[in-house]
């Protein structure tokens, strides 16, 4: 989405904005804080064009019942504005690492069997939309192929057809997090995929991205959410222990059925993280270290064993000729 600046930071904000995506980053959620933050120069102090302490301490105040995790979401890019104001040499007041202080880790909702399966009848049984006309298509297999392959949601949805290996069964995973890397696909879940592929491709002829909006374009994030929301008020699930479902929840209760999977078989897991910290495209083996907590947590709840098949969720391709 495209949006318009107006406050005295305008030239900076557009000019961050700009440098975070020349070096791959989608910036989609950080424009839009952002252009919050725009707004509020416009309304709290509209004649500044100097971020000073006063400005950026007002706006990195609390609101109220806000979660932490949220005031951090919106502290980070005005943070990261002020780092690139001094780097290209305005001075800036840059919101110290300590603000707003250490959040709680936000607990992922693991879904359960039952869950996973009520989702996926449910994404099955969209309908035809002539406005979105392979809507109905996309969700049915975007998000099997998140919880199916441990990936990010930004990672699907902005999936081009090129980065799709249908033959062998590879999608190549560009730029996230400023890191290429290569994922497989189960044999189920890659026939889904090309079923889909011959499907869509009727439709949007010669398309760029693997899962095309109306318009033939990725999805935004916010219709991304939309989507699975609409689907998941489908199940009429509401008994949920915990923080709620979302999209990346999927690559969380990958993460952890796999971990499940490693203690059923008596595996070190020492050994065996590193692997999965390459397939998620972690960083860090920290990051990867954060699901041993959650192994041990839902270890009473998740007991399915998972060989690296989805047969039970994924239903029959079908082919023409």
């Amino acid at each position: 989405m495209i949006y318009r600046f107006q406050s005295g930071f305008k030239s900076y904000i557009e000019g961050v904005i700009e440098q975070k995506r020349a070096v791959g980053y989608s910036y989609e959620s950080q424009a839009y804080i952002l252009w919050c933050f725009d707004r509020f120069c416009l309304e709290y102090c509209p004649q500044e064009k100097v971020l000073t302490k006063e400005v950026a301490l007002h706006w990195a105040k609390r609101k109220e019942n806000e979660h932490p995790s949220s005031l951090q979401g919106r502290i980070s890019p005005v943070r990261q504005l002020a780092k690139y104001m001094n780097s290209i040499g305005i001075e800036a007041y840059i919101i110290p690492q300590g603000l707003p202080g250490k959040c709680p880790r936000y607990v992922p909702h693991i879904y359960t069997d039952n869950e996973l399966h009520s989702f996926f009848t449910e994404a099955d049984k969209c309908r035809l939309d002539k406005r979105s006309p392979a809507r109905h298509l996309v969700s049915s297999v975007v998000f099997r192929l998140i919880y199916c392959c441990g990936l990010r949601s930004s990672e699907a949805r902005l999936l081009k057809v090129e980065d799709v290996d249908l033959e062998v069964g590879a999608v190549r995973i560009r730029d996230s997090k400023a890191k290429n890397r290569t994922v497989v696909m189960a044999e189920d879940v890659r026939q889904l995929c090309k079923s889909f592929n011959e499907q869509v491709e009727k439709i949007f002829p010669g398309r760029d991205w693997f899962f095309p909006n109306q318009h033939g374009s990725h999805y935004s994030s916010d219709a991304f959410i939309y989507m699975f929301h609409q689907i998941w008020d489908r199940t009429g699930i509401t008994n949920i222990c915990g923080n709620p479902p979302r999209v990346h929840d999927f690559r969380h209760t990958f993460s952890v059925k796999r971990l499940n999977l490693w203690v059923d078989e008596g595996k070190d897991l020492n050994a065996v993280l590193p692997y999965l910290s390459m397939y998620l495209g972690h960083a860090t083996l920290s990051e990867t270290d954060y699901y041993l907590h959650l192994v041990h947590d839902f270890f009473s709840v998740i007991t399915e064993r998972t060989s690296g098949k989805f047969a039970h969720l994924i239903p029959e391709a079908e082919y023409e000729g």
